[in-house]
């Protein structure tokens, strides 16, 4: 049975220690915002990697169709709501567009590998979304807007993925024996 794993996130917890710990010239506000900026590239690849590494043809397609209609609805509410950020800087504030990219990553994950593995990418996601409130960036309503694109996006392309399984079953009853081999495909 091929195991998929997802070393990725070592990496990503890694890259944000050093961030926190190591960067003297941020200070802990700037540090935050510069790992959710990061994470909002580095989640994406290490997801779309994943489904390379595990020979996922199928879920590669699906990442990237999810990951496109994503950007599209994002950028296209943007525009069209034409909301002010809390800090002023521009009208884009609506969604949030690392919360609906990062979450997008996680609930791929989820959807296609399982919930377990889909545990640190939720929590890189979250991360994410707090990075960009500390920042001012955006409301509660920009973040859970961003939070509804990048999962429905991954629901609407994603299915669960489908691993070879091979089970050996027994069954006794009535004093008869039954013996059975199953092979999912």
């Amino acid at each position: 049975m091929l195991k998929i794993e997802y070393p990725s996130h070592t990496f990503i917890l890694i890259l944000l220690l050093s961030i926190f710990y190591t960067t003297n010239s941020f200070s802990q506000n700037k540090a935050i915002t510069t790992a959710g900026d990061v994470i909002l590239f580095v989640l994406p690849a290490a997801t779309l990697a994943t489904t390379f590494i595990a020979k996922d043809k199928e879920g590669s397609w699906q990442f990237t169709k999810a990951f496109l209609i994503n950007q599209a609805l994002t950028f296209g509410l943007k525009y069209t709501v034409n909301k002010e950020r809390p800090d002023n800087s521009d009208n884009l504030s609506f969604p949030s567009g690392h919360t609906s990219t990062t979450f997008q990553s996680a609930s791929f994950i989820h959807r296609r590998y399982g919930f377990k593995k889909s545990i640190p990418a939720y929590l890189l996601a979250g991360f994410t979304s707090y990075s960009r409130v500390q920042a001012d960036k955006h409301d509660g309503w920009d973040i859970l807007g961003g939070v509804i694109i990048g999962v429905g996006s991954t629901y609407i392309f994603t299915t669960p993925y489908q691993q070879e399984h091979m089970e050996l079953t027994y069954n006794s009853f009535d004093g008869n024996y039954l013996l059975g081999f199953n092979f999912k495909f």
